[in-house]
């Protein structure tokens, strides 16, 4: 379920949030004769190419006076003395591959060895153990003997949402001189398993046992040791200040583990069950001793669980990112804890850094200063938090690549609807050189349209939030078109975006789309955020209803025919809305929803729900199945047989409380699928059929 926030784009998003695929190759049977098809299979091949794209492979010499550049099939090199191109050479662009995770661990678990940084070790972990060998696999030694099935302890892997929701994709890290290796443990034994069935197309199936605890259900036991491989000793850490393991301390959580830059402590974060207060720590490895460096709280909701932090090349200095004044901004720390320097103080958030000058103690980073939340702008700032000053244009979102010594940068700017354009720029901001300019001749020629930004009030009366209209290339201002809801939605996601946006290829069925920010919106203040907590599934659902009724006024909508589709958090958005406001939506494909909250792991839910002994109100208003009676359109439910992540329960569950309550609705079932959606074409059969043909 983890999206984590990050505000920072590619030059281009060409697709709504939830990824649709536009493949046509395997077509299902029907949509190919209904109305819209061939026009979408006419245009959405000609969309991706219809504007020109700025290459984000861009090269600085060492010495800043020139740079590399890639424009369609050469690559320029660029003078900064004499402000022109003095060398040009083909280029071509290294064959695209599809994403692969091959030689990597699986969504949620973790590499099983890793390699010493002298690379003459290997730590790797078996049958619930730890062991040391050279890295072919020769010579092993063990370090631990105690895991095994029957008391359920496990030593250098970690539990599956440790992976999914912290981030965790390794268990064992190596000290910088390759003496130390220190490594998770876990205790399995009193943990709630949760049983899924695999290979239910074979003869023979098979199940995974998985210790994913649920909202209120125990958390695994959690510890970090360290074997020291010249003394041949042990040293478990302090991480719960002398305390056992008790869930809801301090340590409830231990994560984002890594050497200190000396390679003299462990560094590790820390925080309780509720989340709202997180640490982060030093322990001596030799000892076991901890101490904390940072400590964060934030006790109406949640802390940020891994915040940016960059560590300097003095290893004694770090700068960290905070929200404890409402708005993300940077602190200059060093190891022993003392605050140096709030280095900013704004009332928008910062994004992330950029480069430091150690040298001329300069921080470079980005930060939503511009026109609008979703522009970020280049800012620099002395070490001392004076002399903050913007650097790019705020009526643009800026992606930048600065030089070595500073005293330039390449800035890529771009809105939704204006497309990219690249200059060079000096350190005072002002435009030296115009490198590269994309227009909109070929897009507009072949029709299409751009994306239209709209401003709405949200459901509380008072927040302004944001939305975006595709419109299809024939759009028609005189017709009413019926319109199709595109939301992740969950916690610190955007829908609206200021990066150039190409229209949805599903508008070319004939279809408005939109995509709408509720109060789970990122990238505006903690407090904003807050506003979701304890209440998914309520507050950004009546805020993304809220954006579809502002739309009531434009001529060319037909509100008696509005659809809603999501996967994962967005199939929870698809569900939720159809059968809480039966009187804005009309048809819904809900993809592998979290349907009860209660259903998923606690990581995730507890951190924006609160625990469940605190929130049972909460927790009962998000639970779907209390809405089935709602049910008056029509609605697709999808789930993998497969999924590990959100557990094909959910989807049973609703389709029990549908059955009891006595409604008609569709079920499409991924054999052996994951965490997935249906079939975009069957998806586009179901719309067309309930929007455009009844």
């Amino acid at each position: 379920m983890t999206f984590r926030l990050s505000i920072k784009t590619s030059t281009f998003i060409f697709a709504s949030l939830c990824l649709i695929s536009v493949t046509t190759g395997n077509a299902q049977g029907k949509i190919k004769d209904m109305p819209g098809y061939d026009q979408f299979k006419k245009m959405s091949s000609q969309l991706y190419g219809s504007v020109e794209r700025i290459s984000n492979n861009i090269d600085w010499s060492a010495d800043g006076k020139t740079f590399t550049y890639v424009e369609n099939d050469s690559l320029h090199t660029f003078d900064l003395r004499k402000k022109k191109i003095v060398n040009s050479k083909s280029y071509q662009a290294p064959a695209r591959t599809r994403y692969s995770r091959q030689g990597r661990p699986a969504r949620g678990r973790q590499y099983a060895s890793a390699i010493s940084p002298d690379s003459t070790l290997k730590a790797f972990t078996k049958d619930r153990n730890m062991y040391i060998s050279h890295p072919d696999g020769s010579n092993s030694i063990t370090i631990t003997t105690d895991g095994n099935e029957d008391n359920q302890v496990k030593y250098g892997i970690a539990t599956w949402v440790y992976g999914e929701e912290l981030g965790q994709n390794t268990a064992m890290w190596w000290s910088p001189d390759s003496k130390k290796v220190a490594f998770y443990r876990f205790e399995e034994k009193d943990a709630i398993k949760y049983y899924v069935l695999y290979h239910q197309t074979k003869i023979q199936d098979s199940v995974e046992v998985e210790a994913y605890p649920k909202v209120g259900a125990k958390n695994l036991p959690v510890d970090l040791l360290v074997y020291d491989l010249e003394t041949k000793k042990i040293t478990t850490l302090d991480t719960r200040d002398g305390q056992p393991f008790n869930d809801g301390t301090i340590g409830t959580y231990l994560y984002d583990i890594e050497w200190s830059p000396d390679g003299k402590e462990l560094l590790f974060h820390s925080t309780n069950r509720k989340q709202d207060v997180m640490e982060f720590k030093a322990a001596n490895p030799t000892t076991g001793k901890t101490r904390v460096i940072v400590r964060e709280e934030w006790l109406p909701s949640f802390t940020v669980n891994s915040p940016e932090i960059y560590m300097l090349k003095d290893k004694e200095h770090f700068i960290w990112a905070s929200e404890r004044n409402g708005f993300k901004n940077y602190y200059l720390y060093n190891f022993n804890g003392k605050l140096v320097n709030q280095l900013t103080n704004h009332d928008f958030e910062v994004q992330r850094i950029i480069e430091v000058d150690e040298a001329n103690k300069l921080l470079y980073y980005m930060a939503a200063s511009g026109d609008n939340h979703m522009k970020m702008q280049l800012h620099r700032v002395k070490f001392d938090g004076t002399r903050n000053v913007r650097l790019t244009d705020p009526a643009f979102h800026h992606n930048v690549i600065l030089s070595p010594t500073g005293k330039h940068f390449i800035d890529i700017a771009q809105t939704h609807n204006i497309p990219p354009f690249m200059n060079l720029v000096d350190a005072r901001g002002k435009v030296v050189a115009e490198i590269l300019k994309t227009d909109l001749s070929k897009f507009n020629e072949l029709g299409f349209k751009t994306v239209e930004v709209f401003e709405f009030t949200s459901a509380d009366g008072e927040t302004k939030l944001h939305g975006m209209i595709h419109f299809p290339s024939n759009f028609d201002p005189s017709k009413k078109y019926p319109l199709i809801l595109s939301n992740y939605g969950g916690p610190g996601v955007n829908a609206f975006t200021e990066t150039f946006r190409l229209p949805s290829p599903i508008t070319e069925f004939g279809f408005l789309v939109v995509n709408i920010d509720g109060r789970n919106v990122g990238g505006r203040g903690k407090e904003m955020l807050d506003k979701l907590y304890g209440n998914l599934g309520i507050v950004e659902m009546d805020d993304f209803a809220a954006g579809i009724k502002s739309l009531y006024n434009r001529p060319y909508f037909d509100k008696t025919r509005v659809g809603v589709y999501g996967t994962s958090y967005g199939g929870t958005v698809a569900a939720m809305s159809i059968l809480r406001f039966p009187e804005v939506y009309h048809v819904a494909v809900a993809n592998s929803a979290v349907t009860d909250w209660r259903n998923y792991d606690n990581i995730y839910t507890e951190r924006y729900m609160n625990l469940l002994e605190n929130n049972p109100e909460g927790y009962e208003a998000s639970n779907l199945m209390n809405y089935a009676d709602n049910l008056e359109g029509e609605l697709m439910i999808f789930y993998g047989t497969n999924d590990n992540n959100v557990h094909p329960a959910n989807s049973l569950q609703l389709i029990q409380a549908l059955q009891k309550a006595g409604k008609s609705f569709e079920v499409q079932v991924g054999p052996d699928q994951g965490h997935t959606a249906v079939n975009f074409e069957r998806m586009m059969e179901f719309f067309i059929q309930h929007l455009i043909l009844e």
